[in-house]
């Protein structure tokens, strides 16, 4: 005993070494012992022991002042260890008897080659009174987000080399989660305290983990997909609406139908919306994107039935065309005409070649051997005779806009001609739907061709 200390406790190690949970700790413990190069550990041999009391210690479980007290090694050990430094280490077994009930925790006996060895044992501190240190219930449920601490059910995120043992709380889980909860609390709820996840990644598994326990949202653009994949696996709506608002916040003419694809896949109405519209906006930039050759053939029939694109027609047969050839290979197809033709099927039928001019035609499509000779034929005789034959293929002109185009005019009729004094003129009209204002005309000198300054504002009223 150092001298001053007549409390006949037996002194304890104090060491800063991570948790039994992998979690850094400070040491609870009222007892200190200050081990230097020039002091002793112990009392054998001639040493001196130095031992260092902490003002107020807090108390511990079954009245001990402190954890840490009751898995001090006991005396005669004390004075065995050499005098350079002490650490402490139990075995595995008695490890776990530490997490479960530190008082009862066994030490085995300390072994060192030397004298002078520096370690012979080393203990973890076991996680008391965390709860003390978070002061709401946020806190302490994030405080066991992938942590061991109460822990009641593992997974086994992911496939192969890549699986993650992630561990969790039943409780929790079922509170965030009616899939959940079906599977630890239904009628055929598991029993396992090991769920395999193969399905999952265990960055979007985390991310899912991470906002049940602390409504924390952690998405990013590698993750965003599969985050939102696992969210809707295990119903958690509001994550659900987290990785959709990302994915439109990052939504640009170069991933547009990689997003089409999947907002089509997880069904997600709203998002395939913004997709198509960013799509007739740039359309050209889109079908240029690397990501358009990986679209599925739904996809590309719901893009090409479109009244809405702004951008010609052979350059819409020239982004099938590449489409074609990255279907054969993922098909395991040469790349011949016939099996591009195969594998575009009916999205061929959709490409409006009347709307081409002969030289665009001749150049391109008819050339290609994709389409079948009679339908070459057919379409060279209604680029070239009048009455124009029909044939097979769609001869609507596309619309940068959905919907009849109506004009609107100032005056029912002029009957020769009307003064302008230099006063702003203006038009007025009420809609009870959405519209686009597409152009505007104005009606110009009677004296020939003159040069105008013209200001034009569009005002929105809300006015009924």
């Amino acid at each position: 005993m150092a001298a001053g200390d007549n409390s006949g406790r037996v002194p304890c190690l104090n060491f800063s070494v991570p948790g039994p949970l992998g979690n850094s700790q400070p040491s609870n413990s009222p007892y200190a012992l200050a081990a230097s190069h020039g002091g002793s550990a112990g009392g054998g041999g001639g040493g001196s022991q130095s031992v260092t009391r902490r003002s107020n210690p807090q108390p511990g479980p079954a009245g001990l002042e402190s954890p840490g007290v009751a898995l001090g090694p006991p005396p005669n050990l004390m004075n065995s260890l050499p005098a350079a430094a002490a650490v402490v280490r139990p075995p595995a077994s008695a490890a776990s008897n530490m997490i479960g009930n530190p008082s009862n925790a066994a030490m085995t006996p300390a072994t060192h080659s030397s004298p002078a060895a520096a370690a012979v044992l080393v203990y973890r501190e076991p996680v008391y009174n965390w709860q003390a240190t978070k002061s709401t219930v946020k806190e302490r449920f994030a405080f066991l987000f992938n942590n061991e601490v109460l822990s009641d059910v593992h997974f086994l995120v992911g496939k192969g080399m890549g699986v993650q043992r992630i561990p969790a709380h039943r409780f929790v889980l079922a509170v965030g989660s009616a899939v959940f909860d079906a599977m630890f609390n239904g009628g055929m709820a598991t029993t396992s305290t090991e769920i395999e996840l193969p399905d999952v990644e265990p960055a979007a598994f985390l991310a899912l983990l991470k906002f049940l326990y602390s409504d924390e949202v952690h998405i990013g653009p590698e993750t965003v997909m599969t985050t939102l994949y696992t969210a809707k696996k295990y119903a958690v709506p509001a994550l659900e609406a987290h990785c959709v608002e990302f994915l439109k916040k990052n939504l640009r003419a170069d991933n547009a139908f990689m997003l089409l694809t999947q907002a089509r896949l997880f069904d997600e109405p709203q998002l395939a919306s913004l997709c198509l519209e960013n799509i007739d906006k740039n359309t050209g930039d889109a079908l240029a994107a690397e990501g358009f050759t990986d679209i599925d053939l739904d996809t590309l029939v719901a893009v090409l039935e479109r009244d809405t694109l702004g951008v010609r027609e052979v350059h819409l047969f020239g982004a099938a065309v590449r489409w074609a050839e990255a279907e054969a290979h993922r098909q395991q197809l040469q790349p011949t005409p016939e099996n591009k033709r195969r594998v575009l099927g009916k999205a061929l039928n959709l490409i409006r070649f009347p709307l081409m001019t002969i030289e665009e035609f001749a150049a391109g499509p008819a050339q290609s051997a994709i389409l079948m000779d009679r339908q070459v034929v057919s379409l060279f005789l209604h680029f070239t005779v009048n009455p124009k034959p029909r044939v097979e293929f769609i001869d609507r002109p596309r619309c940068c806009l959905r919907g009849k185009e109506c004009s609107i005019t100032r005056f029912g009729q002029v009957e020769s001609r009307w003064g302008y004094s230099g006063t702003s003129d203006r038009i007025r009209f009420s809609v009870n739907r959405r519209i686009f204002i597409v152009g505007f005309g104005l009606y110009g000198s009677i004296h020939g061709p003159t040069d105008y300054q013209v200001n034009i504002q569009v005002r929105l009223s809300n006015e009924t």
